[in-house]
């Protein structure tokens, strides 16, 4: 606690504080069960001490927290949802270099080929469909 204390330019009480609060949480525990932070907890820090400084109210503060959670939250799944729109679109430029000798292939190669092809594709799917119903597990 005491480097993210000197690292937010904090006090340890403050943290502690703001812990008990639940505006920061630790991102685990070591083995002698001290708090452990991450570097967002650092910027978040210095997030609240701007809207400290702006005289919003620790409620007020952890509304907007939360608030900003969420946009993070969307900006990574948009995020992750474009990349694997850019991998899908690679697949399928391989795919088209693949059809000539796709073609030439006997019935038994083909058919290797898609039991090979086809669980993996149907996972990649299945864990699109269970992302966008569910939700990142954030």
């Amino acid at each position: 606690m005491g480097e993210l204390a000197k690292a937010a330019g904090l006090s340890e009480r403050t943290i502690d504080y703001y812990t008990k609060l639940g505006l920061i949480d630790p991102q685990t525990r070591s083995e002698k069960n001290y708090r452990l932070y991450s570097h967002e907890t650092v910027v978040l820090l210095e997030r609240i001490n701007e809207w400290k400084q702006d005289k919003y109210s620790l409620e007020e503060i952890r509304s907007l927290i939360g608030k900003w959670k969420a946009a993070t939250a969307e900006a990574a799944v948009s995020g992750k949802l474009a990349e694997l729109e850019v991998h899908m679109q690679k697949l399928q430029r391989e795919l088209k270099e693949l059809e000539p000798a796709l073609s030439q292939l006997k019935p038994n190669q083909a058919r290797r080929a898609l039991a090979h092809l086809v669980p993996q594709g149907l996972a990649c799917i299945e864990a699109i469909r269970i992302m966008m119903t569910q939700g990142p597990s954030m």
